[in-house]
C-alpha cells in the first residue's frame, strides 16, 4: 500500500448540499419576485427558471433577466424590472447567508485530518470567486492545507480535463500515486482521478449525480464523509482522533 501523503475534495455535493441549497435559493428568489409584484405563481417561476439555469448554465450571470424576457410582459406591467432582478438577487444572498452550511460529517472529517499530517485540499470546477465564497460560507478553510486550494477558472483547466488533477499533485509536489480525490460525479470526479493514478472515493448521498455512469469504478464508494474515515483508518492507516 502507498502511503497516503494527500487528500483532495470537491465541493458540490461533496462538502454541502448544492442541489438542496440551490432549490431553496431559487424558490426564494421567485418567491421575492411575486412579493415585489410579479404576477405569476411562484411554482411556475421555479420551472422557467430551471429552464433558464439549463440552458445557459449554473454560472450565467443573468438568469433572473432571462427569466423576464421568457414570461409574458403583462406579469410584471407597472412592475420596474430593475426592482424584481434586485428583489430576487437579495433573496438568494440571504438564502445563502442563511442556509449555505456543509453536511456535518464533511466537517468533523476535516477536522480530524487537520490533526494528521496529510495535505488537505480542495479541487473543483467553477467561476473563481463563486468557489472561494462557498468555501468561505461553509467555514473550513482552517482546515485545509495553505495552497491546497485548485479552482478551474483559475487554472484555465476544468473538470473532466486529468490535468486539472495532475496540477493539482504536481503544485504541491505530491505523486497521484499517494493522493486521494474524494468527489459526487463519476464522470468528472472519479474518472479523471482515477486516469493518473490516484485513489478515488465516490461519495453517494443519493443527490443529482447519483443514478450517473462512468467509465471508470472508483477505489471505494461511501455513503459519506463518515464513512470515508473508516476507509481511511481501516485502508490507509491514517490515525483519525
Amino acid at each position: 500500500m502507498t502511503p497516503l501523503q494527500a487528500i483532495f475534495f470537491d465541493i458540490d455535493d461533496t462538502l454541502y448540499s448544492t442541489s438542496e441549497f440551490a432549490a431553496r435559493a431559487r424558490r426564494a428568489s421567485m418567491e421575492a419576485m411575486v412579493a415585489l409584484g410579479l404576477k405569476m405563481p411562484a411554482e411556475d417561476l421555479v420551472r422557467e427558471l430551471e429552464e433558464v439555469i439549463a440552458e445557459f448554465t449554473s454560472n450565467y450571470e443573468h438568469h433572473f433577466d432571462k427569466l423576464l424576457l421568457r414570461i409574458p410582459r403583462k406579469s410584471w406591467e407597472g412592475v420596474n424590472r430593475a426592482v424584481l432582478i434586485a428583489g430576487a438577487i437579495v433573496a438568494y444572498h440571504e438564502t445563502k447567508s442563511r442556509d449555505l452550511a456543509p453536511y456535518p460529517d464533511a466537517v468533523d472529517l476535516l477536522k480530524k485530518l487537520s490533526r494528521v499530517p496529510l495535505v488537505r485540499g480542495v479541487i473543483t470546477s467553477g467561476l473563481e470567486i463563486k468557489q472561494a465564497e462557498k468555501l468561505v460560507r461553509l467555514k473550513v478553510l482552517d482546515y485545509l492545507s495553505p495552497g491546497a486550494i485548485f479552482i478551474s477558472d483559475q487554472i484555465g483547466i476544468s473538470k473532466p480535463n486529468r490535468k486539472l488533477y495532475m496540477r493539482a499533485c504536481d503544485s504541491l509536489g505530491v505523486s497521484p500515486k499517494s493522493a486521494m480525490y474524494v468527489g459526487d460525479h463519476p464522470a468528472h470526479d472519479i474518472d479523471p482521478a482515477n486516469a493518473i493514478g490516484m485513489a478515488t472515493v465516490l461519495v453517494k448521498r443519493g443527490g443529482k449525480h447519483s443514478a450517473d455512469a462512468g467509465k471508470t469504478k472508483a477505489t471505494h464508494e461511501v455513503r459519506d464523509l463518515a464513512e470515508l474515515g473508516e476507509v481511511l483508518k481501516r485502508d490507509y492507516g491514517v490515525s483519525l482522533i
